[in-house]
């Protein structure tokens, strides 16, 4: 365990407004939200606040998530060339307050 960084934990775990530091020890932004494919279990990425951008940041660019910390696996320069996030196909999440008849009826899940 890192008394800076707290535990490692799983991707599911990760907070917004988590800080997202380059491999070279510089702050880059924080966490804004995880993708992840639910259905699979399969850790996509994190769109990363930086500023006034939403940047992606790609799994494999992911080396470390921990309580109070992610950590990059590239340094600040490569870091710089990310891509803004543009949502691709549309996202969606469990309607939970559609209950069982809703669902039944594809009313299960909501647009975000």
């Amino acid at each position: 365990m890192s008394a800076d960084h707290g535990d490692p934990i799983s991707y599911q775990a990760l907070a917004p407004g988590t800080p997202i530091v380059s491999s070279d020890e510089r702050e880059l932004g924080t966490v804004e939200r995880v993708i992840d494919n639910p259905k699979e279990h399969i850790f996509d990425g994190i769109v990363m606040r930086a500023g006034e951008r939403r940047v992606w940041v790609d799994a494999p660019e992911v080396a470390r998530i921990a309580e109070r910390r992610v950590t990059l696996s590239i340094d600040a320069a490569a870091a710089a060339e990310l891509t803004d996030y543009a949502p691709g196909a549309p996202e969606y999440s469990a309607n939970v307050r559609g209950g069982r008849l809703s669902r039944f009826f594809g009313g299960g899940w909501k647009r975000r």
